[in-house]
C-alpha cells in the first residue's frame, strides 16, 4: 500500500487563495513581435512592476500636472470674482517645481533640463550651487566622459576633477574665474550705487543675462523670467570666486532672507502645484518645506537612489512629507528608486516632449 501524501505538508503547500477582485491589474511585458514605439513601450511599464511601474506611475503623474487646469474644477460657490472668469480659470495652469543636484547638470542631463526650461515647463528650480556654476562652466569649457576607476591622486596632479565617470579640467574653473570676477566687480558697484543687496536668485538671473548663451539653462531661464533658487550658493566654485573677491573687493552681499520669501510666497499661492525633484540634499527639502506654506504639493515625483533605513530626507519616501504636511493628504505621489540618468529622459519623452509637434 502507497504511503499518503502527509496532510499538513500538502495543507501548507497548496493552501487555498481568495478570490481576485476582477479590477486587479495583471502583470504584462511588452510584445516586441508587434512594432514598439518609444511611447507603447514606456506606456507598458505600468504593467511590468518593480521600478518600471513606478516610472509609468511618474509618467502618469506628471502629465496630469502638465494637463491640469483650473477650469478642469467645479466652480465653487464662495469662489472669487477673478478666479470666477472662464479665462482666468483657462490660463491658470499647475505650478511645477523642478529640484536637482548639482552632478545632473555636470550630466547630459543639462540638456534635459535646458529644453524644460526654454519651452517654459516649469515655473521654478531649486538646485545647489554646482548645478548653477556647473551650467556656466559648460558655456567656457568641455566636459569629458571617464571612468569611475580612475585614480585620485594621479588626476590630481594632472588637474583633472573627476565627477563620477566624468572628468572636469581644473582649466575651467580658472576660465570662470576670469569670467565671473569682473562681473562681481559690477554688481558690488551697482549695489553701491542703489543700495538694494542681492539675493540667490537675482545673482543667478544676472548670470544667466551675462552668459547670454543659449547653450546655458540659466540663459533660458534669465529670458523666460523663471526663477531659480539655490539656498547653498556657496557650497562651490561660486562660493570660491565670492571668498576670494571678498579680500579684494569686500562688501558684495547675498541677502537669503529675500529669496526665502520669494519661493514660500510662489508656493503659498500656487492654485495647484506639483513637484518633480532628482536626487536629494537640499534642492529636494526646500522645495517640499516651501510647499509646506500652501499644506504641500497635489503631486510629487521623487527620483533618487537614496534609502530610508538611515533616516535622512533625501532617501525618503514621500509619504514621510505627507506626515509633515509637506505633500497633501489625498495626493498623486510617487518615488522611483533609480540613477535619475536612466529613467529621467524617458520621463520627459513620455510627457513634456508630447508637445513638440511632429516633422
Amino acid at each position: 500500500m502507497s504511503p499518503s501524501i502527509p496532510q499538513d505538508a500538502s495543507a501548507a503547500v497548496l493552501k487555498p487563495s481568495e478570490p481576485v477582485s476582477d479590477d486587479a491589474v495583471t502583470v504584462q511585458g511588452p510584445n516586441f513581435d508587434e512594432p514598439q514605439t518609444l511611447d507603447t513601450l514606456l506606456g507598458s511599464y505600468e504593467r511590468i512592476g518593480f521600478q518600471a511601474n513606478s516610472l509609468g506611475r511618474a509618467i502618469d503623474i506628471v502629465n496630469k500636472m502638465r494637463r491640469w487646469r483650473l477650469s478642469d474644477e467645479p466652480i465653487p460657490e464662495d469662489e472669487t470674482e477673478e478666479r470666477s472668469d472662464p479665462e482666468f480659470r483657462a490660463r491658470t495652469r499647475c505650478t511645477i517645481f523642478l529640484g536637482y543636484t548639482s552632478n545632473l547638470i555636470s550630466s547630459g542631463l543639462r540638456e534635459v533640463i535646458l529644453y524644460l526650461v526654454k519651452h517654459k515647463h516649469v515655473a521654478c528650480i531649486v538646485t545647489t550651487a554646482g548645478g548653477i556654476e556647473e551650467d556656466f562652466i559648460k558655456c567656457l569649457g568641455k566636459t569629458y566622459l571617464a571612468d569611475f576607476s580612475l585614480d585620485g591622486a594621479e588626476l590630481r596632479r594632472r588637474g583633472m576633477n573627476r565627477i563620477g565617470n566624468l572628468i572636469v579640467p581644473n582649466e575651467n574653473y580658472c576660465k570662470f574665474e576670469d569670467w565671473l570676477l569682473p562681473i562681481l566687480d559690477t554688481m558690488l558697484a551697482e549695489q553701491k550705487e542703489s543700495g538694494d543687496v542681492w539675493t540667490p536668485s537675482s545673482f543667478i538671473r544676472r548670470l544667466g543675462k551675462e552668459i547670454n548663451n543659449d547653450e546655458s539653462v540659466y540663459y533660458w531661464a534669465y529670458k523666460n523670467d523663471i526663477p531659480v533658487f539655490c539656498p547653498a550658493l556657496t557650497d562651490g566654485s561660486i562660493g570660491d570666486m565670492i571668498y576670494f573677491h571678498s579680500f579684494r573687493s569686500p562688501g558684495l552681499v547675498l541677502d537669503i532672507v529675500g529669496d526665502i520669501r520669494a519661493l514660500n510666497e510662489l508656493a503659498r499661492k500656487s492654485i495647484k502645484a506639483g513637484m518633480i525633484v532628482l536626487g536629494g540634499g537640499v534642492c529636494k527639502h526646500q522645495i517640499a518645506n516651501a510647499l509646506l506654506m500652501r499644506n504641500g504639493a497635489d503631486y510629487a515625483v521623487y527620483i533618487n537612489t537614496g534609502q530610508e533605513f538611515d533616516g535622512s530626507d533625501s532617501g525618503a519616501r514621500p509619504d514621510e512629507a505627507v506626515s509633515w504636511g509637506k505633500i497633501r493628504i489625498g495626493s498623486e505621489s510617487v518615488k522611483v528608486f533609480a540613477d535619475a540618468t536612466l529613467v529621467f529622459p524617458l520621463l520627459v519623452a513620455a510627457t513634456f516632449a508630447q508637445d513638440v509637434p511632429a516633422p
